[in-house]
């Protein structure tokens, strides 16, 4: 655990803050500093790199510069995802943004028509659904930063020509699905799931992205596989498979390189009726995820000890200054990141103080509704909400965000939970 004087802090929060623009100082004697890299992210398995060099030399580097699909390293990747989660068919793309986009386009969305969708999630998800040529209209998220029921069937009522429901799993965050299922039935919408944060993530013994009728996943730097950028577009439709495959850029027959595409029938005439918008994944990527699925459910343990530890510290110690969002039973979790809600209590003047105390002390802890953040819909200048959202706006205002980072040493989560709580209690009770 790193210990500093009052002195040596003084002089290190005063530097921090003319660097970065904060002004906490710190208010005892001795305090908890982080010295490492809260962005560490995962480093590629050495079997990824060999992997990545053998590419490299061979020049193959385009996924269909292959004989057969069993060659193709890209082909592997996609069955051994599919192997994971327990889908039929899978497409591995450039992007999860693009995933997200193609879910829309391969299920029938038309330009204008409307899509419901989380109030708090990543900006992409409205990105995609602007991309795709919808409306994005927002639901609220509730105090346990997931989808609110009533209100997704209250909003699907009140728009009875919106016929896409794109759920986004915040942070692995998972609502109750058989209720937003149902609700979806009930109105006539097709339910599409956007899994980015919920790879590992179960509901009710199945992987997530089964009670959609497709979904997304991701493997950018900051998720559970890392590519740098890379996504995956997974179902059981059969016609849905195949459309994605020809929009990424399956053309001239070249889907009888994939090993997770439905056969030739099911493709007829697409190609020659969709657009090639070139949103493959290389062969690159896929070399480099490929080892890191063996080893998703020995991080997930180690993740889940982690985070368990971490919650219980803070609950223990400054419980009454915060909550710790619930996990919706049905959900066996993936926590690779911590998030917590500060009580309405503290004000907006406390909660800047917090973050302030945080980042002086080498924590940076990010606020969903900071004015900046592209978490936050308020952000969203290119698909604006058009109908007040007082549910999000509140939760968002109070909800703290951390990373994980899965390469820190678990003393590193003791330092962590010290910082949260020594900068918390030196706001709330002046120590």
């Amino acid at each position: 655990m790193v210990r500093i004087s009052k002195a040596a802090l003084f002089l290190f929060a005063t530097t921090f803050s003319s660097v970065a623009g904060f002004s906490a100082i710190p208010m005892s004697e001795t305090r908890t500093v982080i010295t490492r890299d809260i962005k560490t992210p995962d480093p590629v398995p050495f079997e990824g790199q060999q992997g990545a060099l053998e590419l490299m030399s061979t020049g193959r580097m385009y996924r269909y510069n292959v004989k057969s699909a069993e060659e193709s390293v890209v082909s592997l990747c996609e069955k051994e995802v599919t192997d994971y989660t327990g889908h039929k068919y899978c497409v591995a793309l450039n992007s999860c943004g693009s995933a997200l986009m193609l879910l829309l386009k391969t299920s029938g969305l038309e330009y204008g028509d409307e899509v419901m969708s989380n109030a708090f999630t990543f900006g992409a998800v409205p990105s995609a659904i602007e991309h795709a040529g919808g409306k994005a209209i927002y639901v609220e998220s509730d105090y346990n930063h997931v989808m609110d029921v009533e209100d997704l069937d209250k909003k699907l009522g009140a728009h009875p020509n919106c016929k896409h429901v794109l759920i986004s799993h915040m942070r692995g965050k998972i609502a109750d699905m058989d209720k937003i299922a149902e609700v979806c039935d009930k109105h006539g919408a097709v339910l599409l799931e956007d899994c980015a944060h919920s790879l590992g993530v179960m509901w009710n013994g199945k992987h997530t992205g089964h009670k959609g009728r497709a979904c997304a996943i991701s493997s950018q730097s900051y998720k559970m596989i890392n590519s740098g950028e890379g996504g995956f577009f997974l179902t059981d439709d059969a016609e849905m498979a195949a459309k994605c495959a020809v929009y990424a850029g399956a053309y001239e027959g070249l889907a009888s390189k994939h090993m997770t595409v439905p056969g030739p029938e099911v493709f007829g005439d697409l190609p020659t009726q969709l657009p090639n918008y070139s949103l493959r994944m290389s062969a690159l990527a896929a070399a480099v995820i490929r080892p890191q699925l063996k080893t998703l459910d020995e991080r997930i343990i180690k993740y889940n000890a982690r985070y368990n530890k971490l919650t219980k510290e803070m609950e223990d110690r400054v419980g009454k200054y915060l909550t710790i969002p619930q996990n919706t039973p049905g959900m066996s979790p993936v926590h690779d990141s911590l998030q917590f809600n500060l009580d309405p209590s503290v004000t907006d003047e406390q909660v800047q103080k917090f973050l302030d105390e945080c980042a002086a002390h080498g924590l940076p802890v990010e606020l969903f509704g900071h004015k900046s953040n592209a978490r936050n819909f308020v952000n969203w200048g290119f698909a604006p909400a058009e109908d007040p959202l007082p549910m999000t706006t509140q939760m968002l205002s109070r909800a703290c965000d951390v990373r994980m980072p899965l390469m820190w040493d678990d003393e590193d989560f003791d330092d962590m939970a010290d910082v949260l709580v020594e900068s918390l209690l030196s706001v709330m009770e002046d120590k």
